[in-house]
């Protein structure tokens, strides 16, 4: 008898089925591995960009005559840890969509445990980060700032410690007051009638060690998040409609300029010598007089400076390159403008649906689903099932975002209502003014996550997840015995068991009234962006050396134009 003619016995089946598919499961696993393992070496990647990238932005503004080493290091570090925030996004999103297949079923090796694991590494690396952020922003940028606030030549290392400390102090209790609040007021107190205040008390600090400390730390990095979206407004909103019509208008020719200042020069010598003359026989002038010829000699010293600069433009090398390069900036301009139309569109689709489909102003103008679709919603989706093509187009909208809060910032200034504290200028930015500069800049790159919540909700929520749900077939019109399951989009009706939710989204929308806000933020970003379109377009071609010469400039900065355009 031929021991192969048999049925195998059941147990022997089932082992032979095992020792089958034992195999395939451990490539499957292996290839999971690999692949996650590629997602975190392209984030690793994306950090010495990020780092190189913060050294030469940090290194061209700042003051060459005024640089100091910790600023420097500071402004670095801060920018750099915003964008590293920023791009664990889609590294965040990648993790809970590779997961799942694309039909709706989960990977083989995707367990309960494997999947909270992946979201447990995506959490830690937000608690870090945002850690460090409210390190940077309520303790070592005040500090650093205080610091050199109060360095003059009387003072010692010791008193300007003490009283950038002691003004510190008043960040750090902001800071305190904000984790308190998110920590406490948001959890629900126990209902219980007979309940005492001791039982209420130990109820929120089980809540708040159950949380991991997630509502305190959403809530402070929410309010800095609210901060960010009004330097969005003011300064990216208008930069993305100045860049790109400044890159198609161009400047004016620095010949031309240098002509006009020399014509202003001689017409201002000659009314200056005009004021002298009425005090040739020696009677003193009069205080209307004296102070009419203090301004024209302050104008005098600046069209000097201007000219001087003018003529090192006019015959450096740099400057003939960029006239060569005219046409690509014409491209890039066009280029640009369109991008900044996408994402107008796009924001004004989102809240539009948000509008018309939201639960109202009560749950934040939060919706299930997405109604009224846009471009980038069902770009983003798409392109994530291909990494890194979204890890691509999200650092391209942030490094979109950097640069034209930066065009916004050089051409506004930093002010504080009504007085302009600091000017932003290549190669000239004072310590303090570089700290404010990346202050800003770290709390509009924050603001960012939101943006592209706004353009993707359904990208960033889940990504490319997919979950089943049964269907009953029809025969003939009758309903049958038979079940299938279909695949449908990850929304918020799909099972908490089926859908994973992204560690940014919890983070986001952690607290109603902080979402209503930035609602109403991106209605005012669209008015301003509009404002900002129509100003540019009015606007004449900017000068050659636009803000790069001022009325309170001192003579010894004539020699620095070298180091940006020869």
């Amino acid at each position: 008898m031929h021991l192969s003619l048999l049925p195998a016995p059941p147990l022997a089946a089932a082992r032979l089925r095992s020792s089958v598919l034992l195999p395939e499961v451990k490539m499957a696993a292996f290839s999971a591995e690999t692949d996650l393992v590629t997602g975190w070496c392209l984030f690793g990647l994306a950090l010495l960009v990020i780092l190189a990238f913060c050294w030469v932005y940090v290194r061209k503004y700042q003051s060459r005559r005024e640089s100091e080493v910790i600023s420097t290091i500071t402004s670095i570090f801060a920018l750099a840890i915003a964008l590293i925030t920023s791009a664990l996004l889609p590294v965040d999103i990648f993790l809970v969509s590779y997961v799942k297949n694309q039909n709706g079923t989960f990977k083989d090796w995707a367990d309960a445990n494997v999947t909270r694991q992946i979201e447990d590494t995506v959490l830690y690396a937000y608690y870090t980060l945002y850690s460090i952020i409210l390190f940077c922003v309520f303790l070592w940028i005040p500090f650093v700032y205080f610091y050199y606030e109060e360095k003059d030549e009387d003072s010692d290392a010791c008193s300007q410690v003490k009283t950038a400390f002691k003004y510190t102090l008043g960040f750090l209790l902001v800071c305190a007051i904000l984790l308190l609040i998110g920590a406490f007021i948001p959890l629900d107190i126990p209902n219980k009638k007979n309940s005492t205040e001791w039982e209420k008390v130990k109820f929120l600090f089980e809540e708040l060690g159950s949380s991991h400390g997630l509502a305190a730390l959403s809530f402070s990095i929410s309010s800095l998040t609210l901060i960010g979206m009004v330097a969005t407004i003011i300064y990216t909103a208008y930069g993305m409609s100045a860049l790109p019509l400044n890159l198609i208008k161009g400047t004016r020719n620095a010949s031309y300029e240098l002509l006009e200042n020399t014509e202003d020069i001689e017409e201002i010598e000659q009314n200056i010598q005009r004021i002298k003359s009425k005090c040739k026989d020696g009677r003193p002038l009069p205080t209307r007089d004296r102070r009419m010829l203090q301004q024209l000699e302050e104008r005098l010293r600046a069209l000097r400076r201007r000219g001087r600069r003018l003529e090192y433009i006019e015959k450096s090398c740099w400057s003939k390159f960029c006239g060569a390069m005219r046409p690509l900036k014409i491209v890039w301009g066009v280029f640009f403008i369109l991008v900044a139309l996408l994402f107008t569109i796009s924001l004004f689709l989102s809240n539009l649906d948000k509008a018309l489909h939201s639960a109202g102003i009560d749950s934040g103008f939060i919706i299930l689903g997405t109604n009224l679709t846009n471009p980038l919603n069902m770009l983003l989706p798409v392109l994530q099932t291909v990494f890194p093509l979204d890890y691509i187009l999200i650092s391209t909208i942030i490094m979109y975002f950097i640069f034209t809060s930066m065009a916004g910032i050089r051409n506004m200034g930093i002010w504080f209502f009504w007085m302009r504290l600091y000017k932003i200028r290549r190669g000239r930015t004072r310590p303090q003014a570089l700290l404010f500069l990346c202050m800003i800049l770290l709390l509009i790159v924050l603001h960012t996550s939101y943006m592209i919540y706004s353009l993707a909700p359904q990208y960033v929520m889940y990504g490319s997840q997919k979950y089943l749900v049964p269907n009953n077939l029809t025969f003939d019109g009758h309903l049958a015995n038979a079940t299938t399951y279909v695949s449908k989009v990850c929304d918020a009706d799909a099972p908490e068991d089926q859908c994973t939710v992204t560690r940014t989204y919890l983070f986001l929308h952690k607290f109603w009234f902080f979402s209503a806000a930035y609602y109403f933020g991106n209605w005012a970003f669209i008015a301003v962006f509009l404002i900002g379109l129509i100003v540019s377009c009015c606007k004449g071609k900017k000068s050659v050396i636009e803000g790069e010469v001022d009325e309170d400039d001192s003579d010894m900065s004539d020699d620095e134009p070298s180091l940006y355009y020869g």
